[in-house]
């Protein structure tokens, strides 16, 4: 199949990340685990918005909000959100306002994340129900809120989980095809945190686009692998329907684990904390409590039963969530 021009295939962008985010060898955290030769992608170090690859969508989201002539963004998700936080450092950037729907009860005092929304200018709005579901139709009601004082909002929704946020995904598989030859290495495996879906329906489109030998696997820490998988399916479908391509994304190419998210979504896990703690102190590289630190849990949990034993290479996508770590009852 003739690989298409990804150029030509590029929503209008807002540019909030000019660089291109290291991609480092990882000798010790692989001699203390053992198996495949492992290698980070370092998205946390976007800098933009304390870091995460949440704003690369968010790059072609604000732009479409800028086209449509929005003067609000309007999303959600928990408190803990890297989403809500990099679209409210987007929103500030681009001189838009923004509106964050928070489900549960507003806390005693803004940390993390949430602080760090409020800090660049987000009113807070809370659900009252701890169903997170209960975010989708306050976004609505948000939404609706501000149109009738006058407003144009621009809703988003959950983890910036929509077309284009995948999109700005599939972009990023490319920046790591072209980082994978210069540096002489070929992984045979990416493995990377799925809550929201959007990252990793944009690897697998991306891979599936480019020409990619890698698979693509994902290590649920939010919702039952089952209901992550069609969730994903979904979204690729979505972003290919979006750039007018053929659905590449069969179902059974969505891989995604069980067993990693422990008490729940947001709630520290013991085995992730302690994955954070071997990558500080091997690498000096920061997991995050919500994402990262439970994917890297969940990857040395399934080496250890043998899952990677045929791949010599292995590409860790570490997607941020820095501030999550600074909430108490994590660090």
């Amino acid at each position: 199949m003739e690989q298409p021009d990804m150029r030509l295939m590029e929503p209008p962008r807002l540019v909030l990340n000019p660089t291109v985010t290291p991609l480092l060898p990882a000798p010790q955290l692989t001699g203390t685990l053992g198996g495949p030769e492992i290698w980070i992608k370092r998205d946390d170090l976007i800098p933009f918005g304390c870091g995460g690859n949440k704003i690369r969508g968010l790059e072609l989201i604000v732009a479409d909000a800028l086209r449509a002539g929005a003067d609000t963004l309007v999303t959600g998700a928990g408190t803990l959100s890297n989403h809500v936080r990099a679209t409210a450092a987007a929103a500030a950037f681009a001189g838009l306002g923004m509106s964050a729907v928070y489900w549960g009860d507003p806390p005693q005092k803004a940390k993390g994340n949430h602080l760090l929304s409020v800090l660049w200018g987000a009113r807070t709005r809370f659900t009252g129900s701890s169903d997170r579901n209960s975010v989708d139709a306050m976004l609505e009601v948000e939404a609706a809120d501000i149109r009738a004082a006058g407003g144009r909002p621009y809703v988003i929704p959950r983890g910036g989980a929509c077309a284009l946020g995948v999109i700005g995904h599939v972009h990023a598989v490319g920046e790591v095809m072209a980082q994978c030859r210069q540096a002489g290495i070929r992984p045979d495996c990416v493995v990377m945190a799925v809550g929201s879906g959007g990252t990793l329906a944009g690897w697998l489109l991306g891979s599936r686009l480019l020409g990619a030998s890698w698979r693509v696997e994902g290590i649920t820490v939010s919702r039952p692998a089952a209901e992550a998988r069609v969730r994903v399916k979904d979204l690729a479908d979505q972003a290919a329907d979006h750039l007018g391509l053929a659905r590449s994304v069969a179902a059974d190419d969505v891989v995604i684990h069980d067993g990693f998210i422990g008490a729940g979504y947001g709630i520290a896990s013991p085995a992730g904390m302690s994955a954070i703690e071997r990558a500080a102190r091997s690498e000096g590289v920061v997991l995050d409590p919500v994402y990262t630190g439970k994917a890297m849990a969940g990857y040395g949990a399934l080496l250890g039963a043998g899952r990677y034993g045929d791949a010599t290479t292995v590409l860790f996508l570490h997607s941020g969530g820095l501030p999550s770590l600074f909430v108490d009852g994590n660090a």
